[in-house]
């Protein structure tokens, strides 16, 4: 018996040491700059996000983070420039409204949605409905009550993923018929709403807020699911009476599926470390329309589960099968 423990004992200290040395192997990582890909423009809520927490995880990493903004295609642009480089260290940084929505708007899928891993879950964006200010109408059911009498007459930015598809949805719903005018970036289509020829922007509070204090656009509802101090005289969507035109805006950092496990819990362990040692984090955040919500590799993936079964049901009000990769 004592000879077999011995052995067993002698066993499990190769078997430690092998663990040791493969661990002494492995490179630290990052063990070079990482660079982060965006969907969308500079200016945008995700663009202030990244970049805040490039500086801040550049500084806890020992190398650079650079951020590219690869707005247009629906957001399919940055996606597939991110799987291209197929690279450990080239991370999607990215709202989940970018690219959920994406087979039930496609019919062809030009990338497979389970190549993209959730790594780290940051933060979640506050998404509104503006309108213009000229337009006249300060409640959602005011919106509703116009587009329903004038069928065809408003228009509506259409510009990516989730939230297009889920506008979608709250037009057949509620019978009503506004036009779509595509856009490759909600900064674009903001002026064109300030002027008022657009007449429905459905994006994130940052997008809208600089037009809103100079008085010329107003938010006339939240998307989000949960109230917030941010934007405390806006009411829901589900307050106001149109919960088909929910929506929570969820951002957070992506690999690749050849990723290690190891790095993508590093991730949203830095992340968290990096919201905990500067309490500024959240402030910050909250300025630029987020707020805090770092998560686990797990916690961002049962996140995202639910987001896209929203997206199944609106693609089944819609009637459209998803599409195939």
């Amino acid at each position: 018996m004592r000879r077999s423990i011995l052995a067993l004992a002698a066993l499990m200290a190769c078997f430690m040491a092998g663990l040791s040395a493969a661990a002494a192997q492995e490179p630290a990582w990052p063990n070079r700059p990482v660079k982060l890909i965006l969907p969308l423009g500079a200016g945008s809520g995700t663009d202030t996000i990244a970049r805040l927490f490039g500086e801040r995880l550049s500084a806890r990493w020992g190398k650079p983070v650079v951020v590219e903004n690869r707005p247009g295609g629906d957001g399919i642009v940055a996606i597939t420039s991110f799987l291209s480089a197929n690279d450990d260290h080239t991370l999607l940084f990215t709202a989940t409204s970018a690219f959920t929505g994406h087979p039930y708007l496609h019919d062809k899928m030009p990338y497979d949605p389970q190549a993209l891993v959730p790594a780290a879950r940051v933060a979640d964006t506050l998404v509104v409905v503006a309108v213009p200010e000229s337009l006249g109408v300060t409640t959602l059911k005011q919106l509703v009550d116009m587009a329903r009498a004038e069928p065809g007459k408003l228009n509506a930015a259409s510009i990516t993923g989730l939230l297009d598809l889920v506008f979608n949805g709250f037009l057949k719903s509620e019978n009503l018929e506004i036009a779509k005018v595509p856009y490759r970036d909600p900064v674009q289509a903001l002026n064109d709403l300030a002027e008022g020829r657009i007449q429905v922007l459905v994006t994130s509070i940052t997008i809208v807020r600089a037009q809103v204090q100079a008085g010329r656009v107003r938010m006339i509802a939240l998307t989000n699911s949960k109230p917030s101090t941010i934007a405390p005289n806006i009411p829901s969507v589900v307050e106001a009476g149109f919960p088909d035109l929910g929506v929570d805006g969820l951002v957070g950092f992506f690999t690749t599926r050849n990723t290690p496990a190891s790095v993508r819990q590093k991730i949203a362990d830095d992340v968290r470390a990096v919201v905990v040692a500067d309490p500024q984090i959240t402030e910050r955040l909250a300025a630029a329309g987020q707020v805090v919500n770092p998560g686990s590799p797990q916690e961002f993936a049962a996140a995202i589960r639910a987001q896209m079964e929203r997206a199944d049901a609106v693609g089944k009000l819609l009637g459209i099968k998803p599409g195939q990769p």
